[in-house]
């Protein structure tokens, strides 16, 4: 039977140069499957804005909306450690604030730990959210939260940032995070980061040569069609399947072939 996992399993896994795995779920019947798939983490990100929402950014999300998607994952009883995103501006506005929405994410949305994004910027956060015993990832590069001010979803990290980005690293780490999410940098400077930390570095669009990988679950389907970023690797393409599976639906109601005696009570 597969044991659940916890952060120190993670941190472990770190020690012993084991690639961790991340995915995204929102849902029951998502967090089901990804979870008997052998994820080690399921991230329910503030991704839902955009991938189930059908918002351009993630800005809009809000506490709410986050807590009803970790509780749904929560009900799949997944063995893999469940991390919930803190949407925007439930953690910015004070330490007090910031202790208080990552605290109802744990006691009412049942998640594990949560993830915020921000490096030197936020620290003081990551360090009063750990003193209380709740589990922070960090998240550092490209922030989708920060969209405005790197003007687009663009590689950061380059030439006169690197050493920025490096700091950010360090810095959330010296606060207490258990892991950092490094995003759109150059996997050169992934590769850097990921050596010099003794917590885990999960990489989206940094290379390969960070400690696990994470991925949103509707981007490696096929369902998401907003957007494809150069680091998505498609692993099936639901998208034809469920719109066949659709239209042969309303083609077989409309001219009687549905439903038969089979589909109905006597």
């Amino acid at each position: 039977m597969k044991k659940k996992k916890t952060i120190p399993d993670i941190l472990k896994m770190k020690q012993s140069g084991q690639r961790i795995t991340v995915l995204t779920a929102y849902d029951y019947p998502f967090a089901r499957l990804v979870d008997d798939g052998g994820v080690d983490i399921i991230l329910v990100g503030d991704s839902a804005g955009v991938v189930v929402a059908g918002h351009d950014t993630t800005l809009p999300v809000t506490m709410e909306e986050m807590l009803y998607h970790v509780r749904a994952v929560k009900r799949a009883a997944p063995k893999a450690l469940v991390v919930a995103d803190m949407p925007f501006m439930s953690y910015q506005t004070g330490i007090e604030e910031a202790c208080r929405n990552c605290g109802r994410m744990i006691k009412e949305g049942g998640a594990e730990a949560v993830k915020v994004e921000g490096g030197s910027n936020m620290a003081h956060v990551i360090r009063a959210v750990s003193s209380i015993d709740i589990p922070v990832m960090a998240h550092i590069g490209l922030t989708p939260q920060s969209v405005h001010r790197m003007g687009g979803y663009k590689v950061q990290g380059r030439n006169d940032q690197a050493e920025r980005i490096m700091d950010d690293a360090l810095a959330v780490q010296n606060s207490g995070a258990f892991a950092v999410v490094l995003e759109g940098i150059p996997a050169s400077l992934a590769a850097e980061i990921s050596v010099e930390l003794t917590i885990p570095t999960i990489g989206i669009g940094a290379g390969p040569s960070c400690d696990g990988q994470v991925l949103v679950i509707h981007d490696i389907l096929g369902l998401c069609e907003k957007y494809s970023p150069k680091f998505v690797k498609r692993y099936a393409d639901l998208g034809p399947v469920i719109s066949a599976a659709v239209t042969q639906y309303v083609a077989e109601v409309r001219n009687g072939e549905f439903p038969t005696e089979e589909h109905s009570f006597s």
